[in-house]
C-alpha cells in the first residue's frame, strides 16, 4: 500500500504567495509511490489568505487539500499543532506559506526515509551545493549559535536546527507533547524528537530563497531570545517529551 506524506502549511497574512506555494506543492511528483495530502492552517489572517486558498481549492478540486481556520491568531507553532492533529499521512513535513523553501525538495527529504535509513530528516540551508539567497549576516550567526546550543543538549550534530524543512515519521511526531505556539516550535520539537527511543535522524542539503522584511519576513530578534529560552527549558527544566 502506498505511503502518504502530509504537508502542513501554516499561513498568516500570505495572500501574495499562498497560491504560488500551493501550486508548487501540488505539482510535486513524489518518489517511491508516495501520495500527498496538503493541510493549510490559516492562523486568523487579516488579509485575503483564506479566499486565495479557497480559490485554489475550487480550481484544483482533484487535489487532496484540507483547509482549517484558527479561531484567533495563535502563532505558527499552534497552527502546526493543528496540522499535526489533522494529518492522516505516514510522514509529515512542514512547508512555510511563502516561497523561501522549494517543495521540489520534498523528494530530497524523503529519500533517506524511502531507502529505509531515516525516521526524521532535517533540510539544512548550510550544507550541500544548492542555491542560497545572500541575506542577513547576523541572522546566520544567530542561527548557528542556536543550532550549536541545541546540539550541546541533544547530542546531535545538526547544522540547521531552525530550518522549516523537517520531515517526521507521523506516529513519532504525534506522540510528542508540544507546547510552543510560536517560533519556539523548532527548538522544542528538536529537543523532544531527539529523545524518541532509537530515532534515526538524518540531514540533507536544501536550497533557500530567503525574504527581506519588506517582502514579508516575520521572524525577529525576540524570537531568537525565545529560542534560547526554549532550548534551555525543554532540555533541562521541562524534559517531559511525550503525551500520556
Amino acid at each position: 500500500m502506498a505511503k502518504k506524506l502530509s504537508v502542513i502549511i501554516p499561513a498568516y497574512n500570505e495572500e501574495r504567495t499562498i497560491q504560488t506555494i500551493l501550486e508548487k506543492v501540488n505539482a510535486v511528483k513524489l518518489i517511491k509511490g508516495f501520495t500527498m495530502e496538503i493541510i493549510v492552517v490559516n492562523d486568523f489572517s487579516r488579509d485575503e489568505t483564506e479566499s486565495r486558498v479557497r480559490e485554489f481549492m475550487a480550481d484544483n478540486n482533484g487535489a487532496d487539500i484540507k483547509f482549517f481556520n484558527q479561531p484567533e491568531n495563535k502563532g505558527k507553532g499552534a497552527a502546526i499543532h493543528r496540522g499535526i492533529h489533522e494529518a492522516t499521512g505516514d510522514y509529515i513535513v512542514i512547508q512555510d506559506a511563502d516561497t523561501e523553501y522549494n517543495p521540489v525538495e520534498f523528494n530530497t527529504l524523503l529519500q533517506p526515509v524511502a531507502d529505509g535509513f531515516a525516521d526524521v530528516v532535517f533540510g539544512s540551508r548550510f550544507m550541500g551545493g544548492e542555491p542560497h539567497r545572500i541575506l542577513f549576516f547576523w541572522h546566520s550567526v544567530g542561527n548557528k549559535m542556536l543550532t550549536t546550543l541545541s546540539n550541546m543538549f541533544t547530542n546531535l550534530n545538526l547544522t540547521d536546527m531552525e530550518t522549516c524543512y523537517k520531515l517526521f515519521d507521523a506516529s513519532m511526531l504525534k506522540s510528542l507533547l508540544l507546547k510552543e505556539n510560536r517560533f519556539g516550535f523548532e527548538p522544542e520539537v528538536t529537543a523532544k524528537i531527539a529523545r524518541v527511543p532509537k530515532v534515526r535522524i538524518y540531514e540533507v542539503g536544501i536550497s533557500y530563497y530567503g525574504r527581506t522584511y519588506e517582502e514579508g519576513k516575520k521572524i525577529s530578534a525576540k524570537d531568537g531570545f525565545r529560542a534560547i529560552y526554549c532550548i534551555l527549558k525543554y532540555n533541562i527544566f521541562d524534559r517531559r517529551a511525550f503525551k500520556k
